[in-house]
């Protein structure tokens, strides 16, 4: 998820080493072991293949076409050895070489050598009794057999064009006792039209009632899950699950509810959906709580997005100082369609950076959990700086609009937002509240911002600055902020932001 260099660099790098191997030597950059002359399939290829690939390049899973046997990967040499040597395949987008992901999907140059030089070679079989034992799959799930697994109780209908489509369902979690959770993992069925869903859970009854009200299979209304309900993750397209370290979990609890928020993105045919969650309950209560950091809040909603026609780099930035002792354990990008790249870096109180996130080349279908291989320490006074960057012009390959117009921020795959939210554990579970407050605290300095940008609201922008601007200089310093968000808190000014308030 980080590199040293550009990724286009790299990617050149790793071709030039794949084609300047000749007769089993490495040339030049000496990146690659000296090669087998007779590169087989069994021997060479298949525990590549098995150990990287065939986890999606099965029946049943998300990749197109099957990898698990020598016929298989055969039909298809040309193309591994092509999408390997540009590293567009495993799927991996973020930058190498900043800071160690545990779940990485990323070849070795060696690896991927050995791949070109068998396609080169004429794609031998081998000896069968080199063959390794293919890996074993639970049909349907990537983590295994989940300990339950609730599904949609009917299909909803994803008509074939119109706008994006929010939908909320509930799936009756039926516990006999509350119980804690180390993964949720997320199955679409139409899979071409899920865009997204966020994972909430409902103690009150409310998701019942509202989906009772409603004739259709879930009910309607975007974010009023995330406004109601204990958020708790998600999935976004090319995501995969992961499972929280062995001393976190969540807690579900007996009467609740588990509540989808699916984004639908129509295809031009019809589809129907019928969700299944598989859930992995942990052995033991957690010992450790943890929250998340998003960096810019609230998907960048309060940061005025609003991305001019043709603009090539057009950025979005937010920065938040931690006022506790933390670690972080991970960190989740996400955005639509024009962004490019991402960069979150922590300056530490000694003034010593470290990068958690860069991603040079952003692709809107792999949007993945990156898993810190060791946790990072990150003191009090850490100061976070979040910057996202997007293309908006003909250029950009990805830019579903021909030609460009104006996008600003919205909730439609049409629209834009972003942000890169970092998970964390604090030093002291004592000390959470205070990071809760704090970020709170920010998001609401945040629409405090905004408002005063905003030339329709300047009546109350005006009402605000009479009340709370004691030195009458024009601008809300800080001093004078803390009665301005209890005032904000109490005035209902804050309702329908989202679940960052």
């Amino acid at each position: 998820m980080t590199l040293t260099i550009p990724s286009f660099a790299h990617s050149l790098l790793a071709s030039t080493v794949a084609f300047a191997t000749f007769g089993g030597f490495s040339t030049v950059f000496g990146a690659v072991e000296s090669l087998p002359e007779n590169v087989t399939f069994t021997e060479h290829v298949a525990p590549i293949l098995y150990q990287n690939c065939t986890r999606c390049h099965r029946p049943g899973e998300a990749a197109p076409f099957s990898l698990l046997n020598f016929q298989d990967a055969k039909k298809r040499g040309k193309q591994i050895e092509e999408v390997t040597r540009k590293r567009f395949m495993p799927p991996w987008h973020a930058d190498h070489g900043y800071v160690e992901l545990s779940n990485e999907r990323r070849l070795t140059d060696q690896q991927i050598a050995l791949l070109g030089a068998w396609h080169r070679q004429g794609m031998k079989e081998g000896d069968l009794a080199k063959l390794p034992a293919p890996p074993q799959f639970t049909e349907g799930w990537q983590l295994g057999k989940p300990d339950l697994i609730v599904k949609m109780p009917e299909p909803f209908e994803v008509s074939a064009d119109g706008l994006d489509i929010y939908r909320n369902f509930v799936l009756p979690l039926n516990l006999p006792e509350d119980k804690w959770v180390r993964a949720i993992e997320f199955r679409p069925i139409a899979r071409t039209v899920v865009h997204h869903a966020l994972y909430h859970l409902d103690e009150s009854g409310e998701a019942r009632k509202a989906d009772d009200r409603d004739p259709k299979p879930g009910y309607d209304g975007i974010g009023r899950s995330s406004r109601q309900f204990e958020p708790i993750g998600g999935w976004a397209v090319g995501g995969e699950p992961t499972i929280l370290p062995p001393e976190l979990a969540w807690r579900f609890k007996t009467n609740s509810d588990f509540v989808l928020q699916t984004h639908f993105h129509p295809d031009g045919k019809v589809n129907y959906e019928t969700s299944a969650v598989g859930i992995y309950f942990a052995s033991k209560p957690p010992t450790r709580q943890f929250t998340t950091i998003q960096l810019p809040a609230l998907f960048g909603r309060l940061s005025g997005l609003d991305i001019p026609a043709g603009a090539t780099n057009y950025t979005l930035k937010d920065s938040f100082t931690i006022p506790i002792d933390i670690e972080a354990f991970s960190v989740t990008p996400h955005a639509h369609y024009l962004a490019r790249t991402f960069l979150l870096i922590a300056t530490l109180p000694d003034g010593k950076q470290q990068t958690l996130l860069k991603i040079s080349d952003w692709d809107f279908n792999w949007q993945e959990d990156c898993v810190y291989k060791n946790r990072i320490t990150l003191p009090k006074g850490t100061r976070l700086d979040a910057t996202i960057s997007y293309d908006n012009s003909a250029e950009n390959p990805s830019n579903p609009t021909r030609p460009p117009k104006r996008v600003k921020w919205g909730v439609m795959t049409t629209d834009e937002m972003g942000a890169m939210t970092l998970s964390v554990i604090p030093a002291r579970d004592e000390e959470l509240a205070e990071l809760r407050q704090a970020k709170r605290n920010h998001n609401v300095d945040l629409f405090i911002d905004r408002i005063q940008e905003d030339t329709r609201q300047r009546e109350r922008v005006q009402v605000m600055m009479t009340m709370f601007d004691k030195n009458t200089n024009g601008k809300l310093d800080p001093d004078e902020r803390p009665g301005l968000r209890a005032f904000l808190e109490t005035s209902g000014l804050l309702r329908g932001i989202g679940g960052g308030f």
